[in-house]
């Protein structure tokens, strides 16, 4: 009886299998129809039903991964193969995983990635033409990328250096002006001094003449009095009673 049971759950989880990857394979080739017609969305819509059904179905995201390229999703592409290429798939699969891989990374101008993601193909299928042709490209193209930054760096650094160049300059022109500055507030001050002094020397010369007018007015004074004094004695004199 038991022996019995486990038959009849064992039919129904084989009959249930069976059902599922015939869903997941029907829901794949809808995909790849869609896809033949360029409907790139809808052929998504269906891969992505088929890996509800099985996650881990090769086609279902290598398929995904190809509808989202279309679609130049180049980013969620690139993670999707860069997940089925860390599994272990055959030698065929995993040349195909890389091969798109490597384009992925091409499309968003990373040539280093690519080179090495067509590398991984080849090494997989050595006889590919089509990875050998993308490989020349990509590592053509990486040559000239890395050619370009070494402009970029080159000018960046003679822009630097031009910078600095005016740094200083302009640092030298602060300091000759700052010394012209120096220069004219210390003639200014000289100049100050120089008034200074000569209004000091006119203020004792004022002093002097004054002093001198006030001596000589003195000196009137007491020869007037002399006079009035010696003419009044005089008087005196010749009348004498």
């Amino acid at each position: 009886m038991q022996r019995t049971i486990i038959n009849l759950i064992l039919i129904s989880l084989l009959t249930s299998l069976a059902a599922s990857a015939q869903t997941e394979r029907k829901a794949i080739r809808k995909g790849n129809k869609e896809f033949k017609k360029g409907e790139f969305i809808d052929s998504e819509i269906m891969y992505r039903s088929a890996l509800d059904i099985n996650p881990s179905s090769f086609k279902g995201n290598f398929n995904l991964g190809g509808a989202l390229y279309k679609q130049e999703k180049f980013e969620e592409a690139e993670q999707i193969f860069s997940d089925i290429a860390t599994e272990q798939n055959s030698a065929e699969e995993l040349s195909y995983t890389y091969h798109n891989l490597g384009n992925a990374h091409f499309q968003k101008e990373e040539y280093d990635k690519s080179v090495e993601a067509y590398k991984n193909a080849l090494r997989h299928n050595p006889s590919d033409v089509e990875t050998k042709y993308n490989l020349a490209q990509a590592q053509r193209m990486l040559q000239q990328q890395q050619e370009q930054q070494q402009d970029q760096d080159q000018n960046q650094d003679q822009d630097q250096d031009k910078d600095n160049q005016d740094d200083q300059q302009d640092k030298k022109d602060q300091e000759n002006e700052q010394d012209k500055q120096d220069q004219q507030n210390e003639q200014n001050k000289d100049q100050k001094d120089k008034q200074q002094e000569q209004q000091q020397q006119i203020s004792k010369e004022d002093a002097r003449r004054m002093l001198e007018a006030l001596q000589n007015d003195e000196k009137k004074v007491q020869e007037k009095v002399q006079k009035e004094k010696a003419k009044q004695a005089k008087v005196k004199v010749e009348k004498n009673w």
